[in-house]
């Protein structure tokens, strides 16, 4: 699943510069309302709202501004109405690439997705063409230093629905089963190890190796789409050269 990763570090150093700027917020609100919306506003019952705290914690966002989102997607607050799609199409090379969006206006975040796809190469498909190529899972990210030994921690882990332990660099990575994460993340509670990172995320099943020249047409593509203020999260099947990972 390195092709998950590359793609994911490069899209993590750039958030880091979106929150700078406080665009990131306009993201998790959204989020946040639309979790509250689906599954209540208990964290402790709604995995989806629990995720989106956490992610919203971790970009430094004010508590105040949490508790108004979660209010509004339960309904005790006036806010915007939120739908969500998911857009599927191909972008150069041919690779495949999903587009999740949270928008007050499906026509206009229609026309902006399908322009980038078509300003670089890409096309947009039908619903089901690439989504096959894809499976939900849970990602959940440890500091590797908190993990003095990932063969202890797999067999800890298997029977909870993990499918894999990836080591990396300064990281582990943890993939589990949609309806696993939530065990998990409780697992690793009570053991006192902190997770840097926990969502559910499209994985592509297999991964694509394209050439720099194709990687660099690709990365403007998902980078463009990511920019978009209605573009919740971007994933792509295909695994882009380390030059690539090394430059942002």
């Amino acid at each position: 699943m390195s092709g998950h990763s590359k793609w994911h570090n490069i899209k993590a150093k750039k958030s880091k510069m979106d929150a700078q700027r406080g665009k990131v917020f306009t993201k998790l609100t959204r989020e946040l309302v639309i979790a509250a919306r689906e599954g209540g506003p208990n964290p402790e019952t709604n995995l989806r709202l629990r995720v989106a705290i956490d992610k919203a914690r971790a970009a430094n966002m004010p508590k105040d501004n949490i508790d108004k989102a979660i209010a509004k997607g339960a309904g005790n607050l006036e806010g915007q109405e939120f739908v969500e799609s998911l857009y599927e199409g191909y972008g150069p090379g041919g690779v495949a690439i999903l587009v999740e969006v949270t928008t007050d206006n499906k026509n206009r975040t229609a026309a902006d997705v399908r322009r980038i796809f078509s300003r670089h190469g890409g096309t947009l498909a039908e619903s089901g063409a690439v989504s096959w190529q894809f499976e939900r899972k849970g990602v959940i990210e440890l500091n590797k230093e908190q993990v003095p030994s990932i063969d202890e921690l797999t067999l800890e882990l298997i029977d909870l629905g993990v499918d894999d332990v990836l080591e990396e660099d300064d990281s582990v990575t943890i993939y589990t089963q949609p309806d696993a994460l939530s065990r998990v993340l409780d697992y690793l509670n009570e053991a006192g190890i902190e997770v840097s990172r926990a969502e559910l995320e499209f994985i592509a099943k297999n991964y694509i190796s394209v050439s720099e020249e194709e990687g660099r047409k690709i990365l403007s593509m998902l980078e463009e789409l990511d920019d978009n203020d209605d573009v919740q999260e971007v994933y792509t099947n295909a695994d882009l050269p380390e030059v690539l990972t090394a430059e942002e």
